[in-house]
């Protein structure tokens, strides 16, 4: 009896290599961005190559130039950034409560890595005045190495 029971399993008792297959796979999952990231990051050092994509440029719409320029400053303080342009002055229209509204707004273009989007998009939100910021981000397919380089250089801890 003993001989078939460890040939054909009990139905309920997965085997223990089934379990150690989820459990890989799952880490695997879990850990795809950060992977991701470092692949690409040890990539172009090897290489001195871009990655497109290992870069974004971050757009928040701010009320006014001071409120524009405290986020700025601070999202570099806290090296989420390694520039942000300001451009003054645009105008916007949108729907708000099912009204459209007008409105002059600043925009910030932030540049940093992509993976510190996530981070500094909590950031922005947490310290932006609107209710619900507009704040999005798109990744730098090209760019010059130098830039690229320094940007990277200036966002280290």
């Amino acid at each position: 009896m003993d001989r078939l029971g460890s040939r054909f399993p009990l139905p309920g008792y997965p085997r223990l290599s089934v379990l150690i297959c989820l459990l890989i796979l799952t880490a695997s999952f879990l850990t795809y961005p950060m992977l991701r990231t470092l692949s690409l990051q040890l990539h172009s050092a090897v290489t001195g190559s871009y990655v497109s994509g290992t870069y974004s440029v971050v757009f928040v719409n701010c009320p006014n130039e001071q409120i524009a320029r405290d986020i700025a400053r601070s999202v570099l303080d806290k090296k989420l950034a390694g520039s942000v342009n300001i451009l003054p002055k645009a105008s916007s229209l949108f729907f708000w409560n099912g009204e459209i509204e007008e409105a002059t707004e600043i925009l910030l273009l932030i540049k940093t890595k992509t993976s510190k989007v996530h981070v500094l998009s909590s950031y922005v939100r947490l310290v932006h005045p609107f209710e619900i910021p507009e704040l999005f981000s798109l990744p730098m397919d090209q760019g010059d190495v130098h830039y690229l380089k320094w940007l990277e250089d200036s966002m280290e801890d």
